[in-house]
């Protein structure tokens, strides 16, 4: 009797830890314990560090998986980015995949006050295109093809998507390699003319200078340029391969 009164215990708390309540403020910690708050703010303290507080009670940042407030639904990506100090991705799709996305952090990002105030027209706009997902409240995953693959696997419209979305970052990247290369040797050619000159003769006897060719060095320069754009816009075409992919997963 003392050993099922044991095992219902455990499972009533089990249960009790799986049972979220979205509708309200909450933050879920890495230990499956969730803290219901009225008021959930993550801002830096003095130091530049960036703080969680759930009404009055701070709450440490490296024990937090996820928090949700009246501004998102944001996941701790920091085990992911080795090294790099705690950062937070905002959940752009919610289904049985959900997507998130890293941004710099910004205050005003998480905390609506900012926002009302006269900063908010300065926000600048977010370049990090860091991409995680996981399901429920499962551990991040960062979203490649990899992983995104074995997860998404008993979906083939997904699947066909998914491999859409490899072949965009594969190209971009091989544009990437190809205008570093081109890039590297418009300046070689830029430096190797410019310190090279040719002496020619009118047939009086006087000599005179011909300035260098630097014509092969722009064009190089400018191939460069033009594959490094047509690689970006590439890669962020395969982002959206990689929405639509989730997308038709989540159907």
């Amino acid at each position: 009797m003392k050993k099922l009164l044991i095992v219902v215990m455990a499972c009533y708390a089990l249960t009790t830890r799986a049972q979220v309540h979205e509708s309200k403020n909450f933050i879920y910690l890495y230990s499956d314990s969730v803290i219901y708050a009225k008021d959930i703010r993550l801002r830096p303290d003095f130091s530049g560090y960036l703080q969680l507080r759930a009404d009055s009670r701070k709450v440490p940042t490296e024990q937090v998986k996820f928090f949700s407030n009246g501004d998102g639904f944001f996941a701790n990506t920091r085990r992911l980015n080795f090294g790099s100090t705690t950062s937070f991705s905002e959940r752009i799709i919610e289904g049985k995949i959900n997507m998130f996305q890293q941004e710099d952090y910004y205050p005003y990002q998480y905390d609506h006050r900012y926002r009302r105030s006269r900063y908010m027209d300065r926000r600048p706009q977010a370049v990090d295109v860091k991409m995680y997902y996981n399901k429920g409240y499962a551990d991040l995953k960062k979203a490649n093809y990899h992983n995104l693959s074995a997860d998404m696997a008993d979906n083939p419209r997904a699947m066909d998507m998914l491999k859409n979305y490899r072949k965009s970052i594969n190209t971009g990247k091989t544009m990437y390699i190809v205008a570093g290369a081109a890039i590297v040797s418009g300046l070689i050619s830029f430096l190797v003319t410019g310190s090279s000159s040719r002496e020619m003769s009118n047939g009086n006897g006087f000599s005179f200078s011909k300035g260098p060719n630097f014509t092969p060095a722009f064009i190089l320069l400018g191939a460069g340029a033009g594959l490094a754009t047509g690689g970006y816009f590439i890669q962020a075409s395969g982002n959206r391969h990689l929405e639509s992919a989730i997308d038709a997963y989540n159907r």
